[in-house]
């Protein structure tokens, strides 16, 4: 089966786009999945749109008016890139559509909510293809917490390499907005939120020049870390509070300012490139602080993803971060492109791969869940235009998956 997944992140820096194709083989109903990247590309907001999705993630006020714009220009701007990607790639059977996350409610480590918006409808007229949407909400009505999702493929992906490390296991990390870690062991997963990923430091570049993020890390490797202003980010609750999930309405341009004015009382003025090291200071720590906190057997192996991992800067503090928490070379980080998928794209891969598992309806166990049993994510638009070739591959519902493989076509082709 032909997969598309559009995704945009929580920096809403791009759409990326992710074609896969999956061939289930073994067992009917615990197949073998082998998992072809067939393409994979960001699709750039256009400059009015993103304005418009940066607006309410950053907590805008909308009217009716104003939600019924915001849903049809992510609608149609989702459409737009899915109609691209089928013009150079070919026709799919499925489009695997989370939304923009504009909001995800955590209180007191529970999360009570989640809001993404991008009318599928527009993706299903669009393609004339069934659209599965709306994935994280089952898991949040079912008392987990919807995110982070990627912990469900990671289950998969990299079972095998986990269970070949020994009890520590293999962990992952992924930096876009927020940043996450998981940890695949032999028996289970480790996953949550670390924090700010490129969030606070794309919006104070944003701010301070109009650009959309700091490009190569240019701004932070200029500066230098103000610990005054460190020290006052890293007291912010979340970082007290047992590991959980968050998102951009927790941690925004309020937080920096508030830091900012502490550390002004304490007679410091800073300049941005200082503020741009500071905030790849707070990211790395807190990332490095998240995987000295999986427990046990640490894991020796960190594979990075996400928009992130282009940040020179951010990449060599993480690095710096884990030696200094765990030891050096006690834990080495390495890109997801040595592992077969390219880290600007692994989310929508994985938004592809648990799409088809979804429409397989094989429940998504995430370890964040605190109460009742897993869930079938998502719903489906445009059901009408589904084919032959859609019900054939999916007549059948599965129990588990007894191995993902994932390759690209250029490892396919040679």
């Amino acid at each position: 089966m032909r997969v598309l997944a559009l995704q945009s992140g929580t920096s809403a820096d791009g759409i990326d786009a992710a074609l896969v194709e999956v061939a289930a083989s073994g067992e009917r109903r615990r197949p073998a999945l082998d998992v072809r990247v067939v393409d994979v590309r960001t699709v750039p907001w256009e400059p009015a749109s993103r304005e418009v999705v940066l607006d309410a993630v950053d907590g805008g006020p909308l009217d009716p008016a104003g939600w019924c714009r915001l849903e049809t220009t992510v609608g149609q701007a989702l459409a737009e890139a899915g109609r691209a990607v089928v013009a150079a790639t070919g026709p799919v059977e499925l489009v695997v559509s989370p939304g923009q996350t504009v909001f995800h409610g955590v209180e007191d480590g529970r999360t009570w909510g989640t809001l993404q918006v991008g009318q599928p409808a527009w993706l299903a007229e669009a393609l004339e293809t069934p659209v599965l949407f709306d994935v994280r909400v089952a898991d949040v009505a079912a008392g987990g917490a919807g995110a982070p999702l990627i912990a469900a493929f990671d289950r998969l992906w990299l079972r095998d390499l986990a269970a070949d490390a020994g009890p520590g296991g293999v962990a992952t990390l992924n930096i876009g907005g927020i940043a996450n870690v998981q940890r695949v062991r032999p028996d289970g997963v480790d996953a949550f939120d670390t924090g700010p990923g490129n969030g606070l430091l794309d919006a104070v570049v944003r701010r301070a020049t109009g650009r959309p993020y700091d490009a190569d890390g240019a701004l932070a490797r200029a500066g230098h870390v103000d610990e005054t202003l460190l020290a006052a980010l890293l007291d912010h609750p979340y970082f007290h509070r047992p590991p959980t999930t968050t998102g951009r309405e927790t941690f925004s341009l309020a937080v920096v300012d508030a830091a900012l004015d502490r550390a002004r009382a304490a007679g410091r003025e800073i300049t941005l490139e200082d503020r741009c090291a500071t905030l790849v200071e707070l990211t790395a720590r807190t990332v490095a602080r998240g995987v000295s906190g999986l427990g046990g057997p640490l894991p020796g192996l960190v594979i990075g993803s996400g928009g992130g991992m282009r940040n020179p800067a951010l990449v060599a503090a993480i690095g710096a971060a884990l030696d200094g928490e765990l030891g050096a070379g006690a834990v080495r980080l390495e890109s997801s492109a040595a592992h077969g998928i390219d880290p600007d794209a692994r989310e929508a891969v994985m938004f592809a791969v648990l799409g088809y598992l979804s429409a397989r309806r094989l429940p998504l166990d995430l370890p964040t869940r605190a109460c009742g049993e897993p869930r079938v994510a998502g719903h489906l638009a445009g059901w009408a235009f589904a084919g032959a070739a859609f019900w054939d591959a999916l007549a059948e519902e599965i129990d588990d998956v007894a191995r993902l493989t994932v390759t690209t076509a250029a490892e396919t082709a040679s």
